[in-house]
């Protein structure tokens, strides 16, 4: 009887935190937006630091499983930090704000983060040398296929920079990004604790943005237009900010992480899988009751093709390399 209440509360924690991820992209990100700061790297740089904060305590707490790691994995974690922290946040983040900006749809770009497993796996080719069943390119193509009809709908594309395009690219190079830092982390975090791992996560992307940061500050006052602010973007911060990015933090952030993965320790990957729904169900929903807005019949159509093609691909098992275990 325990351990089905153990599955049952495992089941709510993933189920809440993909919950959490929708509310972050539909109510928390356009409310920091609202409250003035819109400069996508100072952005990211303080959803890490203010995080980095609170996470600090488990580098410390944890910090003799530091010497479980080798070269290799720390450079798998500095390119989790750079792929699935920096470039992957800030594309997500700049997403968000040019569909915010532009009144369409922030359920159409969270939705596209949905297509991180198949990055995922077209890299684990290249970079584990995995070999997936033939089936997953099928379901890949199916999958980038419904992308298509998520972005536009049955109406013709809209390349212009009110229209869907742009932030729907910049949330397929976050999917990419996403996708991309499961790979790199895979040994390596499997070499110490959770909470460790991501401490150094948000610790390791707080150092990147500072320096892209500062490469940015730098080529504009060589009069280079980067379209960001630099140093220049922290004159907006505020105590009001700094509140809300400790909600964040505390909530959507590294929480939400948390439970996430204790309830993934706790359930088969399929029903995981299943559960993970929750987000861009919560998304869409979210999205109508907060700001009125509906997926059009053929993005319905899209957003349903690219659910089911990442579900099937997800619980795809890899082919076994019988040369590798012979090896």
């Amino acid at each position: 009887m325990r351990l089905k209440n153990i599955g049952k509360w495992a089941a709510l924690a993933v189920l809440f935190a993909a919950f959490l991820w929708a509310f972050d992209g539909v109510v928390l990100t356009p409310w920091v937006m609202e409250l003035g700061l819109t400069d996508v790297p100072t952005f990211v740089f303080m959803l890490h630091a203010v995080a980095s904060v609170f996470l600090f305590y488990f580098l410390i707490k944890k910090r003799s499983e530091l010497k479980r790691l080798n070269k290799a994995d720390w450079r798998s974690f500095i390119l989790v930090g750079l792929f699935g922290g920096a470039i992957g946040t800030m594309a997500i983040i700049a997403a968000i704000i040019k569909v915010y900006s532009a009144d369409l749809n922030i359920t159409v770009v969270l939705m596209l983060q949905k297509l991180q497993p198949i990055f995922a796996i077209l890299l684990a080719i290249l970079w584990l040398k995995e070999r997936p069943q033939n089936k997953f390119f099928l379901w890949a193509g199916l999958g980038l296929f419904g992308s298509y009809f998520l972005t536009f709908g049955l109406e013709a594309p809209n390349f212009s920079a009110q229209g869907m395009f742009v932030p729907a690219l910049l949330a397929i190079v976050a999917a990419f990004s996403f996708g991309s830092s499961t790979v790199f982390s895979k040994k390596a975090v499997t070499k110490i604790s959770h909470s460790l791992s991501t401490a150094l996560r948000f610790i390791i992307t707080t150092g990147i943005m500072v320096v892209v940061i500062l490469i940015i500050t730098a080529l504009n006052s060589l009069n280079i237009n980067t379209g960001y602010e630099g140093i220049g973007g922290f004159g907006v911060i505020n105590w009001n900010l700094i509140g809300a990015f400790m909600v964040i933090a505390l909530t959507t952030g590294g929480t939400a992480i948390f439970i996430y993965y204790w309830g993934l320790k706790r359930v088969l990957a399929a029903r995981a899988t299943i559960y993970e729904m929750m987000f861009p169900v919560s998304a869409i929903v979210l999205e109508f009751f907060i700001h009125d807005k509906i997926l059009s019949a053929g993005q319905w159509m899209g957003a349903g093709v690219v659910i089911i093609a990442i579900t099937v691909i997800v619980n795809l098992k890899p082919v076994k390399n019988k040369q590798i275990e012979n090896s």
